[in-house]
């Protein structure tokens, strides 16, 4: 059996193609915009991969998971270590904060750049923190943690540094006040 084609008069054709096109769009999935980067001053460091900022221009104060590395937890062995190395870079420092959605916790997920500089970068070459890893993929930094891992930096100066998921998968996360020593 041949195909058929469908003939139809001319006015239809131009309005027929905009209500396919229509239709199409309504069944795709809805497509939204990143948030617009803002500058903000740090005003506290929770840990090694956490802050909280205040708006340059108002807005409140705003809890921030830096995305892209995962630091060891604050009562974790290196956990200390890394939130200090974060709080000496960025605390009272204004930055500029590109959130990128929330994480489980609805803390905003977000790149920080201090004077067009990474932070979460520049957190893992100082082996402060790993390259997030996520389904299999090696993360954002992995070039500059295999780096601070061969230099021995930070974290990979200890002979046995244990990834924070693994800690929380074996420990939980981590009460206030039980920090590491």
């Amino acid at each position: 059996m041949a195909a058929s084609t469908i003939s139809l008069p001319e006015t239809w054709r131009g309005g027929l193609a905009a209500l396919l096109l229509a239709v199409g769009l309504l069944g795709a999935p809805a497509v939204r915009a990143a948030p617009a980067s803002f500058e903000a001053e740090v005003v506290h460091v929770t840990d090694g991969d956490t802050v909280i900022v205040r708006r340059a221009r108002g807005g409140g104060e705003l809890t921030v998971r830096i995305e892209g590395m995962d630091a060891p937890e604050i009562c974790q062995a290196g956990g200390p270590a890394s939130r200090s190395a974060l709080a000496g870079l960025v605390l009272h420092r204004r930055v500029e904060v590109a959130p990128r959605g929330r994480d489980t916790y609805r803390r905003t997920l977000a790149r920080l750049r201090l004077g067009g500089q990474d932070v979460g970068g520049w957190m893992v070459a100082q082996g402060q923190a790993w390259s997030y890893r996520f389904r299999g993929r090696q993360g954002p930094y992995h070039e500059a943690e295999v780096r601070a891992r061969w230099e021995q930096r930070g974290l990979w100066a200890q002979p046995h540094a244990e990834e924070p998921r693994r800690f929380r998968q074996r420990h939980g996360s981590c009460h206030p006040g039980s920090i590491a020593r």
